[in-house]
């Protein structure tokens, strides 16, 4: 071999054995093989219609409520630690609402007593109300709660909610997504013992709860699709799938017609594709903080899907490019508009369903 070969051979190999040393001291991640999701159906860009609501004010508001007794007054949660309302959606601007503190406030929900149910991914399931801010819940069994995430309140005051993540917290999220191990679980709080139990485990990242209006099973997503776990009737305590999904579910809300509504993130792109189809590809990204930044950044793409009581998928809407918002985590429906939030916007999106026709983004289940 010419001695120019024998030089370049030999830094390849001592390329890779810095880059293997380095991996195998710095890797976070015990990566496993990650499913591919269903195909996407083609894309409409309806989202693309929607309105800014509040366009500068938020700081990546994750989550939205909407307040059906005061005439449909918004609520959300943003990065620096406060929960924001709108009144007037059609007019009203965004004010600070309550302080809670932290930068990982992600669910919010309401509760009968007229307090918010909030969860904060590093502290846990809060109550925040005029008297303050109430941990309820921080623990599991003596498992600490690492990644609160979504919560519902039944009408006994039963609150459910999910821990995303027993191994990585919320600002370690995407290297949960390249682990793809399923360690999220489906909580239960009850209000009476003050107790905290698990309903579910092994979910791949735990993330939106619901509840039918009949409350017969609640509604938990994780990777690729959403789980109902039976709370009434023979099934009582069986868990089954609800409805698979093209791309990863978020939040879930139940909407005015018994419908739910479902954000569904698309992490996708060639790049991602490729680095999560070996499990070596996986750790060596998880190694590099940059490499792992810049890859979270390479998806782009908007989803959310209504779907039956039964699991049917009646609508898709998207921004395939997420030309206009980008990352919807949450769809929130009301009096006709559906509300968008995003850790990746400024902004809390209003699209009126009047505006795209029914059968636009249907696909079959």
């Amino acid at each position: 071999m010419a001695p120019g070969l024998l030089a370049a051979a030999a830094v390849l190999a001592a390329v890779a054995a810095s880059l293997a040393a380095h991996v195998a001291l710095n890797c976070p991640v015990q990566p496993v093989p990650s499913h591919r999701p269903p195909p996407t159906p083609p894309p409409n860009n309806l989202l693309q219609r929607l309105e800014k609501l509040g366009e500068g004010a938020l700081d990546a508001p994750e989550d939205v409520y909407v307040d059906a007794a005061a005439g449909g007054a918004l609520y959300t949660a943003t990065r620096d630690g406060w929960l924001q309302r709108m009144m007037h959606p059609n007019n009203g601007s965004w004010e600070r609402w309550r302080f809670v503190g932290g930068t990982g406030l992600l669910g919010v929900a309401p509760s009968a007593d007229g307090t918010m149910l909030v969860c904060d991914a590093d502290k846990g399931l809060l109550r925040v109300g005029d008297e303050g801010v109430t941990l309820l819940a921080s623990e599991v069994e003596g498992s600490p709660i690492r990644f609160a995430d979504a919560a519902i309140e039944a009408s006994d005051g039963t609150v459910y909610f999910s821990d995303a993540s027993t191994r990585f917290g919320f600002d370690r999220w995407f290297h949960d997504f390249l682990e793809f191990s399923s360690t999220g679980r489906l909580l239960r709080y009850d209000p009476r013992s003050g107790e905290t139990s698990v309903v579910l485990d092994r979910l791949g990242f735990a993330n939106g709860v619901a509840l039918p209006r009949d409350e017969a099973f609640v509604v938990v997503c994780e990777t690729m699709r959403c789980i109902k776990v039976w709370l009434k009737g023979d099934k009582a305590g069986e868990a089954e799938t609800f409805v698979d999904l093209p791309g990863w579910p978020d939040n879930i809300r139940l909407g005015s017609d018994g419908h739910f509504w479902i954000a569904v993130l698309q992490l996708r792109s060639p790049w991602l594709d490729f680095i999560t189809r070996w499990t070596f590809t996986k750790r060596v990204v998880a190694s590099f903080p940059a490499l792992s930044e810049w890859s979270k950044g390479a998806a782009k793409g908007a989803m959310v899907a209504q779907v039956s009581e039964d699991g049917t998928i009646l609508r898709v809407l998207d921004d395939s490019q997420g030309k206009v918002i980008n990352f919807v985590t949450s769809v929130t429906e009301f009096n006709g508009d559906i509300f968008l939030g995003s850790l990746a916007t400024n902004f809390v999106g209003k699209l009126s369903l009047a505006r795209v026709a029914q059968k636009q983004g249907a696909v079959s289940s």
